[in-house]
């Protein structure tokens, strides 16, 4: 299992904005086949950071989704919004190897 770990600098003024654009999408990564752990939005401290994280089977299956996801229109649509909204300043995406509950037994 591979998880990706998506740091985004948002506008602090287009919050809601951007929490459209996240409930957007955590339908979208699971039609693709993976597992959404949601969106974690600005509470406490800074105020332009947002972050999320998603899990596929392997690094190919999330190679796969990446491919599939541009000829999409309901990404497509979702790509759209945040481009007309600017809500997304930059973002940057690392992947990390899980260990969960289940893998301590």
């Amino acid at each position: 299992m591979i998880t990706c770990h998506v740091r985004y600098v948002i506008d602090p003024k287009k919050i809601a904005q951007f929490e459209r654009y996240a409930r957007m999408w955590i339908p979208l990564v699971e039609k693709f086949g993976g597992t959404h752990h949601g969106y974690f939005l600005p509470a406490e401290g800074a105020n332009n950071i947002a972050l999320a994280l998603f899990s596929f089977p392997s690094l190919a299956a999330y190679e796969q989704y990446r491919h599939d996801s541009v000829a999409d229109p309901d990404c497509q649509a979702a790509f759209e919004y945040a481009e007309q909204t600017d809500c997304v300043l930059s973002y940057e995406r690392s992947f990390l190897r899980p260990l969960l509950a289940q893998d301590t037994k």
